[in-house]
């Protein structure tokens, strides 16, 4: 008895009235107490072989279900509208609880990088007066995003005592923010052919944010294909991407195999070799390395656009925000004290609106980041960035974001293919006490440590506006003009 009266004092922590949630719920009471930590909880159930839809079950059973949202039934852009603007309302009636509801909420999102990075567009878009900070339960495959933020990269368990001690690190976790970064994709309208993205046979999640604009968007050109997107992690383009794109492809045709997390790496790993990522220089076409498909340019710090040099033997190029890739790896590292004064690098800070540019000639060099002060290439830090594709290079090449990969078709007669990156704005994370991720802000960030590494790379480096939406919340439809925390 002593146990349930403990654990229903604990789960009030985090429970939320149904009046707050429903707008037509008669469950309304004026003195209930307000939850230290009220959370808001987005579960793809779909992710982790089976292992989504038992965690669903089992935030129900221990929340109010109306506070657990399934995303495969709701799309979270619809489901935080219609919270938002109830508690608007309320908050309009005096409702003293609602606004401390608002004031404290907390979101966890359960799914792979991919459904994390579609919540973080939404909450974005949805240009709230205090966005929620975000926690991420790691379902996913890679699972960087929750990686670098300390919640681990392992699927975790979905009994109640281990949801119950998640829930404990949510109430424990501090905030932290990290950069958006928005993308823009810009060519001609082909005399032939599509050149929308294609994706592993439906859209990924963290496609939803990378679309064509529509005619009235302020960023559309008449007689130009115009493509934006956004990401949090990291942008890639080249034979990375083209790895995940197969294991995608694969996973969408075959789903019954792909049942939990050591099956889907080892899979991932088979993957590589096949598509000659171990063996590249013998395989892969030098047309598809990255000097020879695209021109880089990254602005100085002065705000101008200058060439970046890629070697040639380069072929797979990262944008960088966090330092969590490929399954929780560093491709950037902590260049050491001679780097920084050298070539003016700084370590991987994820707030500094800057990212790290880094290449990789084939697997084996991948294989690197698993050694003491392993690295790639690193070809830059920058706020901006840009790709032009050259005229006939390749009639498509492969990029990926956050995890979700797509084919994207070149148009043969085209010189002026354009992909663009540039800072958005931030977006507020929780971190955990085992946070990887460092703040340019917060020396004291837990686990940061600035250990000096011994390398000796000699790779060259150059030295190192803003639209309005990435195009997340479909549904979500205020005019940007309108304040959503002054709607009635």
């Amino acid at each position: 008895m002593a146990g349930s009266v403990s654990d229903s004092k604990f789960l009030a922590k985090f429970r939320i009235s149904s009046y707050v949630l429903l707008p037509d719920s008669e469950d309304r009471v004026t003195d209930s107490v307000v939850p230290n930590c009220p959370v808001l909880v987005f579960v793809n159930s779909r992710s982790g072989g089976q292992l989504g839809g038992d965690l669903l079950v089992t935030y129900r059973s221990l929340l109010n279900e109306h506070q657990v949202f399934d995303l495969s039934q709701e799309a979270p852009d619809k489901a935080l509208r219609r919270i938002y603007l109830h508690l608007e309302r309320l908050k309009l009636h005096g409702d003293d609880y609602a606004a401390k509801i608002q004031e404290k909420l907390r979101i966890i999102v359960a799914g792979g990088d991919g459904t994390a990075g579609w919540l973080l567009g939404v909450v974005c878009d949805l240009k709230l007066s205090h966005p929620p900070p975000i926690a991420t339960v790691p379902l996913g495959t890679g699972n960087n995003l929750p990686f670098a933020f300390g919640w681990g990269k392992k699927n975790p368990g979905t009994d109640q005592v281990s949801v119950k001690a998640f829930l404990e690190q949510v109430l424990n976790a501090k905030e932290m923010k990290i950069d958006n970064w928005h993308i823009l994709m810009r060519m001609r309208i082909p005399k032939e052919g599509p050149c929308d993205p294609i994706a592993p046979l439906e859209l990924p999640h963290s496609l939803h944010a990378f679309h064509r604009v529509s005619p009235t968007d302020e960023l559309n050109m008449e007689g130009y294909h115009t493509f934006r997107g956004g990401f949090w992690n990291y942008f890639s383009m080249g034979m990375d991407a083209q790895i995940s794109y197969a294991f995608h492809s694969e996973r969408k045709l075959h789903p019954e195999k792909f049942k939990n997390q050591l099956i889907n790496q080892t899979t991932y790993a088979k993957l590589g070799w096949t598509q000659g990522w171990f063996f590249a220089s013998l395989v892969h076409p030098s047309s598809r390395n990255i000097a020879q498909l695209a021109k880089v340019k990254v602005m100085t710090k002065q705000g101008h656009w200058q060439d970046l040099h890629v070697p040639h033997y380069i072929r797979s190029v990262v944008c960088l925000n966090l330092p969590s890739f490929s399954g929780g790896l560093n491709p950037w590292g902590t260049p050491n004290s001679k780097k920084r004064r050298d070539r003016d690098l700084t370590p991987p800070y994820v707030d500094d609106g800057q990212l790290e540019v880094v290449g990789f000639r084939d697997a084996w060099h991948g294989l690197v980041l698993l050694a003491p002060h392993g690295h790639g290439t690193r070809l830059a830090q920058a706020h901006r960035i840009r790709f032009e594709f050259h005229k006939g290079a390749a009639d498509h090449t492969h990029m990926r974001i956050d995890g979700e990969p797509w084919k994207q078709p070149l148009p043969m007669d085209d010189d002026t293919v354009v992909v663009e990156i540039s800072h958005l704005g931030q977006v507020n994370m929780l971190a955990t006490h085992d946070c990887r991720s460092k703040s340019v802000y917060d020396l004291a960030t837990p686990n940061c440590h600035d250990g000096e590494e011994d390398d000796s790379d000699t790779e060259p480096v150059v030295e190192g506006e803003e639209w309005r939406k990435f195009g997340a919340a479909d549904t979500f439809k205020i005019p940007d003009e309108v304040d959503i925390s002054r709607l009635s």
